[in-house]
């Protein structure tokens, strides 16, 4: 008995015709215009005004300036970082609801010593033992926490002006009580 092929149905070589070609190709099409996409915006950032940092560990910590407060320390993806008032230079007092506000720098597991990105002082980087074993980076005894509004590089939004306890930390390692601008 013959069989009989629909319109479009794949001739048995391989290749194939009608409407599955056509959303074949549209697809590749698509794939290829969305990795496009993906390189060209990976390209983009770090810029001092730009996107966050590409292929930087987030543990690293960055300089960078933002109007107001002149040269900052950052996380490795732009974020601004801040210590906390009742710390007291070297005890992490913030736990619970406070660390899911503002959540603490803490290294990665393996991972046992902070790394300096360029403008950072390596030798005021250090890291103090959390309640719950993570290790969290300081600087200049401060620990490092991130805050969870802050959503760009450049951002520093929990300086204290409206915090209270909160501020950004200069890359000279003096807490920074400026206003952003």
């Amino acid at each position: 008995m013959a069989s009989r092929r629909s319109p479009g149905a794949s001739r048995g070589d391989g290749s194939a015709g009608g409407w599955w070609a056509a959303g074949t190709r549209w697809r590749a099409v698509c794939l290829a215009v969305a990795v496009a996409a993906t390189v060209a915006a990976a390209g983009c950032g770090g810029g001092p005004g730009g996107a966050r940092v590409s292929g930087v560990p987030r543990y690293e910590v960055l300089a960078r300036a933002i109007p107001g407060l002149g040269k900052v320390i950052t996380d490795g993806q732009g974020l601004t970082l801040y210590m906390y008032v009742p710390d007291h230079r070297g005890v992490s007092r913030c736990a619970g609801l406070c660390a899911r506000q503002w959540p603490p720098l803490v290294l990665p597991r393996g991972v046992t010593r902070p790394r300096a990105g360029p403008g950072v002082r390596a030798a005021l980087l250090g890291t103090v033992r959390r309640g719950d074993g993570a290790l969290q980076e300081t600087y200049n005894g401060w620990p490092l926490y991130l805050w969870q509004d802050d959503t760009a590089p450049g951002q520093a939004t929990g300086q204290a002006e409206d915090m209270g306890l909160w501020y950004t930390v200069a890359v000279t390692g003096a807490v920074d009580r400026g206003v952003p601008g």
